[in-house]
């Protein structure tokens, strides 16, 4: 079995310092760990999050300080990675990192924010469409795909509390949910609706500001999607909102090692 695990930490360094990460990943002990919102440069770390035992790790930062960023932290040693999806405009932002495992791809992204006054929709929405181009290259190439991160969109009125209210809220606007529509169509598997279809109250991230989290008024905005072949692989997922540290919580993915 393997155990993939993603989570936007809003800040590595600051959930370290809280006393969080590394207890928590010692414990988990994910085989893959996808992190987003690092808002580092590995040489800002020390050693221990740099380069924890056991786990080979991979960066893509963002050329501003202190802003977006993902990481890899995985046992095994990837047959390659690559870091960025192939475009400057996303790639100054350390958004996506493409891990080639062999028996599949695993791509760990941070989609972007569309920003309240909505400036950065058609910024989100062109990464989203060069996004699924990959995705789909990589299915056309014979390859099984996994991605997983922060999507920044919740997809249905069963995935945030306050759908009526949020209509006109980025996250949750018709052209950034159709492209999760457009994803599914295409034969992607959200793996969390597809073990729990009508599981409600299952959020991802919650306001910081408001006691949203006491309350589980939240968003669901992190998944983990696979591509159809996958799919009789997965054996469960999961969203773990007792994990605290940051106002996003990890999601994972046990996944079948053999494929038998």
């Amino acid at each position: 079995m393997l155990k993939l695990i993603s989570w936007n930490v809003n800040g590595l360094r600051a959930v370290h310092r809280k006393g969080i990460f590394l207890p928590w990943l010692a414990e988990e002990q994910p085989d893959i760990l996808a992190l987003q919102e690092t808002k580092c440069h590995p040489d800002q770390l020390p050693d221990e999050l740099r380069n924890p035992p056991g786990y080979h790790t991979y960066w893509a930062a963002a050329e501003r300080g202190g802003y977006s960023g993902v990481a890899l932290y995985s046992r095994r040693e990837p047959l390659s990675v690559q870091v960025g999806l192939g475009y400057d405009d996303y790639d100054r932002e350390g958004r996506t990192l493409v891990a080639d495992y062999g028996d599949f791809v695993f791509i760990n992204a941070y989609f972007p924010n569309g920003s309240r006054d909505h400036s950065r929709v058609p910024f989100k929405m062109r990464y989203k469409a060069d996004f699924l181009t990959l995705c789909n290259r990589l299915r056309e190439a014979g390859r099984s795909v996994v991605f997983c991160g922060d999507v920044n969109t919740s997809h249905q009125d069963i995935d945030l509390a306050r759908p009526r209210q949020n209509r006109n809220t980025t996250g949750f606007l018709p052209q950034e949910r159709a492209w999760i529509d457009e994803v599914v169509t295409q034969g992607y598997v959200d793996t969390y609706r597809g073990r729990y279809p009508e599981q409600t109250g299952a959020y991802t991230w919650w306001a910081q500001v408001t006691f949203s989290r006491e309350k589980n008024v939240g968003w669901r905005l992190d998944y983990f999607f696979v591509s159809p072949d996958l799919w009789p692989r997965v054996l469960d997922a999961t969203i773990h909102p007792d994990v605290t540290g940051s106002d996003h919580c990890p999601v994972g993915l046990l996944l079948d090692a053999d494929g038998d």
